[in-house]
């Protein structure tokens, strides 16, 4: 599967700016149907990382705002790898948090909530280039 292409700006607003303008103004639509809403806030937790390792995102990450658009490709693609994602704090998988991925790897993980009527909905909770995790994430139970 070719990447889709990475979006270049000289500068950390023209990201946030686009992360505005793509994601904040209406849920973008899961493969399988399940839309999925987005905060402005969302940009600083998929736009940061930790230069320490410690869970303080302190440092505007290139590599992830340079595949600001991939979110939207991940979540739109019916290829998309879908697995149960993992609640940290309860160490065990969470099965209305899940994780995509497509390309390299990219993962996107939503949060899947559902009305008494049976609608789902997704809110976005991050995105990152999961190079020290990708093994433990591809060995989780499949989403369904």
């Amino acid at each position: 599967m070719p990447f889709p292409p990475k979006v270049i700006y000289a500068t950390e607003g023209e990201y946030r700016q686009h992360f505005e303008r793509i994601y904040c103004g209406g849920p973008v639509l899961t493969a399988d149907g399940i839309p999925v809403h987005f905060r402005k806030q969302h940009f600083d937790h998929c736009m940061y990382e930790s230069s320490h390792r410690n869970n303080i995102k302190d440092v505007f990450s290139k590599d992830r705002s340079e595949r600001i658009n991939w979110i939207k490709d991940t979540l739109e693609n019916p290829d998309s790898e879908l697995y149960v994602g993992w609640d940290k704090t309860k160490k065990r998988h969470d099965s209305a948090s899940r994780v995509a991925v497509i390309y390299e790897e990219f993962v996107v993980v939503i949060r899947i909530t559902t009305a008494a009527n049976g609608t789902r909905k997704g809110q976005f909770v991050t995105a990152y280039l999961a190079d020290n995790s990708i093994g433990k994430i591809r060995a989780s139970p499949k989403w369904t």
